[in-house]
């Protein structure tokens, strides 16, 4: 029964996240319109990905990203061609943040501040780093061999997706790194996140 409460718990945050992913894009992107009728945004969304990969884990932080992000793509005219894209992505960035954060450093089986403000902009880092280079190298060949855009086109659309998404990596790595570790004590109080006590010296 508690292992179920468990999961149910977490479904309940993943969706939160999904909705927070959805929103933040949604409402507060910049929208930097592009030859042919394409586009790319300045936005935060990418930011609660990480953050619900570093909370809830890989998966969970994926899965809400990934379902927040392409319901966006899927609402927004100029971005539904590229829901697909999308979705792989942003779960690729949860795991990767959660792959770092949980699997490597295991931040939840420390009470070291220093330690877990350090390995979450790591992880931030590596799970955003990995969208700046795979989101335009991606986004190059989904245009031209998917959606049959011209090469010259493409390249384009990269060099201008590149730049935003840099842009978007570094707003996102400084926003998780002080939402993550001020509302850390609430997460331990609240149960949400626990420190393993044979660890806590980690």
């Amino acid at each position: 029964m508690e292992r179920r409460n468990t999961n149910i718990m977490k479904l309940a945050e993943t969706a939160i996240f999904a909705a927070l992913c959805y929103v933040t894009f949604t409402f507060l992107q910049i929208k930097i319109p592009m030859p042919g009728g394409d586009a790319t945004s300045l936005h935060i969304g990418n930011a609660f990905c990480v953050l619900a990969a570093l909370i809830l884990g890989g998966g969970y932080g994926g899965i809400a990203g990934a379902i927040g992000m392409t319901i966006a793509d899927i609402m927004d005219p100029v971005y539904i061609v590229s829901a697909p894209k999308t979705f792989v992505l942003k779960l690729c960035i949860g795991l990767i943040t959660g792959l770092v954060a949980h699997r490597i450093a295991h931040i939840n089986e420390s009470s070291d501040r220093k330690y877990v403000l350090k390995w979450s902009i790591l992880a931030s880092v590596a799970g955003l780093g990995f969208n700046v280079i795979a989101d335009p190298l991606v986004g190059y060949f989904y245009k031209q061999i998917i959606l049959g855009q011209p090469q010259q086109m493409a390249e384009v659309l990269a060099k201008w997706s590149t730049a935003t998404t840099f842009v978007n990596a570094v707003i996102s790595v400084v926003l998780v790194g002080f939402l993550y570790n001020a509302v850390r004590p609430f997460l331990l109080k609240s149960g949400i996140v626990t420190v393993d006590q044979k660890r806590r010296a980690v």
